[in-house]
């Protein structure tokens, strides 16, 4: 494995066990072991550790979506549960409709720190109201790491309140989804959002960077607006207005176009609509095999269920049969199931005394637990306006596999990124 982010990262982290490391991530530790913590006795510790390092009788946290919303988020903290059982791994959902319901998105974070025996919380999306979750938690328990995973909130902003930030390279992805679309002989690149999205600086930035690089490959770039899933026509109407429009777009923009929508609850109806009709999908805006494919191939994985190699797998080999070879792409292992899974992992290792909270090392070993295979490469988050890099915010991702007879991976992290798209907004 290549290295995933080089430089030198200096932090002094509220906690006394999480002094921020420097060193250069090295992805090359598929069977990286990390110590699993004693089982909770319903004891409290005191903080107290054992002579092995490891601190006896914690919980671990994990806030997600739905799984009508996010299901790999939730899967990947189910996983997480499953490992290491329900005594020790709690688990809640903010409310599908979290945009409305703020409130009570907040109090659903906060409600973790209750728990006497809890060390560290990861909320994965970090949807708005994250950030003034983390804020209320530090308040009256400084002591609780708090972990963001894929911010919806601005990024300086949830860095502040976050011990650790981790989302998908927004950035390095915008270039690399336009390069591979180029690469695949696509002419037209379709993006599909809504302003809710449009106003997250993650989203607005790759659009631009998007743009450019459409410019650089000699491609058309072509905005198009769909229903927010959160609105009054909620999930079942945005999917409806995606599966009426696919056939019209295709018509207009030609079966060279490749396209990309930024809410999960899109991604199955495009899926579906595109096999049908023709057209190009390079990767979700939150990767995965099972995102959007069984549902819109029509296959039933609880045999494979855990196991990501049978996933794609089976996946591909149904691509296939319906005619989308190497039209149709995802990363291997799921983001959002590694993000929610491997960010818990993180913070065992770090309650075990075995990593660092912001070494990314210790980051990607925690990560490659739930993802043996995959290639990742990243950097740290640069703040466009000042030039400032964060040293507790990390931007990441995994190599494109394209689906076909046979599939392959596009080596799209082993690209060197040009630098002007860093500073694009």
């Amino acid at each position: 494995m290549k290295k995933l982010i080089s430089g030198l990262l200096a932090a002094a982290m509220l906690l006394a066990f999480s002094a921020c490391g420097g060193s250069n991530a090295n992805n090359s530790t598929p069977n990286a072991q990390s110590a699993a913590p004693q089982a909770s006795s319903g004891q409290a510790s005191g903080g107290d550790q054992s002579a092995g390092g490891e601190e006896e009788g914690f919980h671990i946290g994990i806030v997600t979506g739905s799984v009508s919303q996010s299901e790999d988020d939730r899967r990947g903290a189910e996983a997480f549960q499953a490992k290491y059982g329900e005594d020790m791994v709690k688990l809640a959902i903010y409310p599908d409709n979290f945009t409305e319901e703020l409130e009570t998105t907040i109090q659903t974070i906060v409600n973790l720190s209750d728990d006497p025996l809890m060390k560290a919380i990861i909320v994965n999306q970090s949807v708005p109201g994250t950030t003034e979750a983390f804020r209320k938690i530090k308040e009256s328990h400084p002591d609780i790491i708090c972990i963001a995973g894929e911010s919806h909130e601005d990024l300086p902003e949830i860095g502040s309140a976050a011990d650790l930030v981790c989302n998908n390279d927004f950035v390095a992805r915008g270039y690399l989804i336009i390069r591979t679309a180029h690469e695949l002989g696509c002419d037209t690149f379709v993006h599909i959002s809504f302003p809710r999205h449009m106003a997250y600086e993650t989203m607005s930035r790759r659009v631009a960077v998007m743009k450019e690089a459409c410019k650089e490959f000699g491609m058309e770039f072509v905005l198009e607006t769909a229903p927010d899933p959160t609105s009054d026509v909620g999930v079942a109407g945005a999917q409806a207005y995606i599966l009426e429009k696919v056939p019209e777009w295709v018509g207009k923009y030609g079966e060279k176009a490749a396209y990309f929508c930024t809410n999960d609850a899109h991604t199955e109806p495009l899926l579906k609509q595109l096999l049908e009709y023709g057209g190009y999908f390079i990767e979700a805006d939150l990767p995965s095999p099972l995102m959007g494919y069984p549902g819109a191939l029509g296959i039933d994985l609880t045999a494979e269920a855990g196991d990501f190699d049978k996933i794609l797998a089976k996946v591909e080999s149904t691509i296939a049969e319906k005619g989308g070879a190497d039209h149709f792409g995802t990363w291997a292992y799921s983001y959002g199931y590694t993000t929610a899974a491997g960010l818990a992992q993180h913070a065992v290792n770090v309650i075990n005394g075995e990593s660092e909270l912001c070494d990314i090392d210790d980051i990607a070993k925690a990560y490659q637990e739930f993802s043996p295979k995959a290639e990742w490469n990243g950097s740290n988050y640069t703040n466009v306006e000042t030039g400032v890099k964060s040293d507790n915010v990390f931007l990441v991702y995994q190599d494109t596999y394209i689906m076909g007879n046979p599939g392959h991976f596009m080596g799209s992290t082993q690209v060197e990124v040009p630098e002007k798209y860093f500073t694009i907004k």
